[in-house]
């Protein structure tokens, strides 16, 4: 009853509600700090501040629950906060289909994508796409799988590419490339192309992995691999980016499993053996919001 007393006074006082306070509202609101949000916005926090009270007396209720110690959002904040996202991506939908017929073809598109994305599947389809509708604008950006859900959730993203395929049911999601697992050694390890026979031989080797809990279907894949030859990687460091990944192997921290597209022997003293007769293969997933409106997005689908 009270959550619905709430939603009716936000709904009496919308006419008077404009769309910048609801946006620092936001950014507030999923950092919960007014220092950082001021940040993010780049305004001041005295200004941040002004503009938030502004916001709660227009709608008559707090939003945010603060002590000397924490901010949190109350309950109409919590309910402002969903209903908030809505009338932005509304809006934002609104816009580019307004301009879509106003000049034709345009708009952007935010991709998410994990790092061996942009080494050799992402570059040409982008280009290609470019060259089918150059009024598309694209803003890029290198997220985690579990930064790339949440950002489509969040609708900060139209579309992410990841290591994994397990999704929320409102998230749609296809595989778009696969490819061999290549093998990372440091450049003097006895072990050639030659005479590399199997996994079986690094059993007691120290791995140098992608973390659990960033990638879980990627790091089952390679303890599955390994446990084909009857043994668990012995995990010794655990990065989410290939060239912390290689500068490690470089040093002599410990050997890597790698998509074979983020190979690069060029920059460092490591040498690759690609893993081109193994059945466990890595692949990339293309994820998107089945709910998603975006024009710039339904064409982008068609390329992949």
């Amino acid at each position: 009853m009270v959550k619905v007393l709430i939603l009716r006074k936000m709904i009496r006082n919308i006419n008077q509600l404009e769309l910048r306070p609801l946006r620092y509202f936001l950014v507030l609101a999923e950092t919960l700090h007014y220092t950082q949000a001021a940040e993010v916005l780049f305004i001041s926090q005295s200004a941040l501040s002004q503009q938030i009270k502004q916001l709660e007396h227009v709608l008559g209720t707090p939003l945010f629950v603060r002590t000397n110690r924490r901010v949190a959002l109350s309950t109409a904040g919590e309910l402002l906060q969903q209903e908030a996202r809505l009338i932005l991506k509304q809006l934002d939908s609104s816009m580019e289909r307004w301009q879509l017929s106003l000049d034709g073809v345009v708009g952007q598109l935010r991709i998410g994508f994990v790092g061996s994305a942009m080494q050799a599947y992402l570059p040409p389809i982008i280009k290609e796409f470019s060259n089918a509708y150059p009024k598309i604008r694209f803003h890029l950006e290198e997220l985690t799988n579990a930064e790339q859900l949440k950002a489509l959730e969040q609708d900060q993203i139209d579309i992410g590419f990841m290591r994994s395929n397990k999704v929320s049911s409102e998230i749609a999601v296809k595989a778009v490339y696969r490819e061999n697992f290549s093998l990372v050694l440091p450049l003097e390890h006895p072990v050639t192309a030659g005479n590399f026979k199997n996994m079986g031989q690094f059993s007691e080797a120290s791995f140098i992995l992608f973390p659990n809990e960033n990638s879980p279907m990627y790091y089952q894949q390679i303890q599955n691999l390994c446990a084909d030859y009857g043994f668990s990687p012995r995990i010794a460091h655990k990065s989410i980016h290939g060239p912390t990944i290689f500068k490690l192997v470089e040093n002599g921290m410990g050997i890597a499993l790698v998509p074979n597209s983020l190979k690069d022997d060029k920059n460092y003293r490591i040498k690759f053996i690609e893993l081109a007769k193994e059945p466990h293969k890595t692949e990339l997933f293309a994820a998107w919001k089945k709910q998603q409106q975006s024009m710039s997005l339904q064409h982008f689908l068609e390329f992949i």
